[in-house]
């Protein structure tokens, strides 16, 4: 059985909510597509594929040409998608709003400087006492003299200021995983904000990264703690309305289901007896091999 591994995103569910996370992760509850994500999904394709282009073609014009051909994509992978618009003028209406993302993405950032090292690039990495992490990271651009950026597009707004650090999270996961895999602390993570043109930055110090490993560690004691008693508790915030699980949820008069049948031994495989303390981090290696992914296919996302 290939070992699950925590993301960013499954550690957020659970600060949110354990019982949103147990949904997610050990029962695998199936969700709805949203409006908002399949546009985010959509706009992520383009850029990705925008960089497929030698440095003078990527321009708005080819960038929006790619617009029609990621779409067609993306229904044939998800045909429930189609079913979010009710009409025509729903779909074009939505189509336009995308169209208007990958256009501002053109006044924060000019694609034929960048020569990106990597993009939706898998990284994979056991931290602390053997705690496997993993996650995709949307571009990593590594400049002459060895210093890494990693960058992240965001489709909705950037954050209110003490919001900040929240949104940085992601981040700061990443940047660890890239520091234990590689040995270079990323010079720069960058959030790109294509709803409103922003750009949130950090220049972490491995005091960050220290923090933010312990952090990780903390999470996956109470999930572990959650899992051997089998109980994730409820906690209401005010992101439940956009909850695809009230109906099983507590908070909403709803039962909780049972645990399925090997969902919490699956989880657990996040941590092995056999796994032994991070190593020290290596030398910084002379291309970017440290975001290559794992030659193993990669298990659950925890």
């Amino acid at each position: 059985m290939s070992r699950s591994a925590l993301s960013p995103s499954r550690a957020k569910d659970f600060l949110q909510c354990p019982l949103l996370f147990r949904y997610r992760t050990v029962d695998r509850l199936p969700e709805p597509p949203s409006p908002a994500a399949a546009k985010g999904t959509l706009v992520h394709a383009v850029l990705e594929r925008l960089y497929d282009a030698p440095a003078s073609e990527r321009t708005p014009e080819h960038a929006l040409s790619l617009l029609p051909i990621q779409w067609e994509e993306l229904r044939g992978r998800n045909p429930r998608i189609e079913a979010l618009f009710d009409t025509p003028g729903e779909l074009a209406t939505w189509l336009a709003e995308a169209r208007s993302l990958i256009e501002n993405y053109f006044r924060i950032e000019n694609p034929a400087n960048l020569a990106p090292a990597a993009r939706e690039r898998f990284v994979e990495v056991a931290v602390g006492d053997g705690i496997l992490v993993r996650g995709f990271i949307d571009r990593v651009d590594v400049a002459p003299d060895g210093r890494m950026r990693i960058v992240d597009y965001k489709s909705g707004k950037s954050p209110k200021p003490q919001y900040t650090s929240e949104a940085l999270f992601q981040m700061r996961f990443y940047a660890l995983m890239v520091w234990r895999i590689s040995g270079k602390i990323p010079a720069r993570l960058q959030l790109v904000y294509l709803a409103d043109g922003q750009i949130l930055t950090l220049d972490p110090w491995e005091d960050d990264l220290l923090a933010m490993e312990r952090e990780i560690l903390s999470i996956w004691a109470n999930i572990e703690a959650a899992a051997l008693a089998g109980e994730f508790r409820p906690k209401r915030t005010p992101l439940c309305p956009w909850c695809s699980f009230q109906k099983f949820c507590p908070e909403f008069g709803g039962d909780i289901l049972p645990l399925p049948p090997g969902g919490i031994s699956r989880l657990l495989t996040a941590r092995t007896a056999e796994q032994t303390a991070a190593a020290p981090p290596a030398q910084p290696p002379s291309d970017p091999a440290p975001m290559r992914p794992s030659d193993e296919p990669a298990g659950p996302e925890v």
